[in-house]
């Protein structure tokens, strides 16, 4: 089993690490926050699952060592970053642009979210993250034994805890973000304010993804 390769020691001390680094809000942390602000918790913890998911890639690139070869290459870290950034803004501005859908559906008690699509979204996001490209290629195998069997899969276990560690701290962003949204639908005009901000923070977001971490 997988397991058997990894020390429990290691694996706790790694996910010790996670949490510290994943509990500091940033980029995906404030990307949840902003699509469960405009679409409620169901489409935040959408959106969580959808972005862990896109973490998975990320980890067999590492496990395969495609990983650093992309983290070492700026002309590729560079585009996925861009296309990261410039599609966390087009969200934002869709967001924006349909706040008074959203502001129409207070009645219910969940607005219409259309889970697939929502789901990749998320994955997309989750894919192209340069900062879960720096952490799984830059700390993840500070914690692999390269004296022990099986270091592909050692990554690869590392990778699984990271991303559990990483659905507990955003699914409860996501709920209590998402819990916010469903007092502030009480109000028409509150909610279109909010769909709008959590717009706005996704642009920005996409904007200091953009302009920050450019490789030298």
């Amino acid at each position: 089993m997988l397991m058997d390769m990894l020390p429990p020691e290691v694996g706790i001390a790694f996910a010790i690490t996670s949490f510290l680094l994943i509990v500091v809000p940033g980029p995906s942390v404030l990307f949840v926050i902003g699509r469960s602000l405009a679409l409620g918790r169901r489409g935040g913890l959408l959106t969580v699952i959808g972005n862990e998911l896109g973490g998975i890639p990320l980890i067999a690139a590492v496990a395969l060592g495609i990983g650093t070869i992309v983290s070492e290459s700026i002309v590729m870290f560079t585009a996925i970053k861009v296309a990261g950034a410039a599609y966390l803004m087009f969200l934002g501005v869709q967001a924006i642009r349909h706040r008074h859908d959203h502001a129409h559906s207070v009645e219910k008690s969940h607005p219409p979210v259309q889970g697939l699509r929502v789901l990749l979204q998320g994955f997309f996001i989750g894919v192209t993250n340069p900062k879960s490209i720096v952490f799984f290629v830059a700390v993840l195998p500070q914690f692999v034994d390269y004296h022990r069997d099986g270091v592909a899969g050692q990554i690869l276990v590392l990778g699984l805890i990271f991303t559990a560690v990483a659905f507990i701290c955003d699914s409860v962003w996501a709920l209590t973000a998402g819990t916010a949204r469903t007092w502030f639908a009480r109000s028409p005009q509150r909610m279109s304010h909010m769909t709008m901000a959590g717009g706005g923070m996704m642009i920005g977001l996409g904007g200091v993804l953009l302009f920050t971490g450019n490789k030298h």
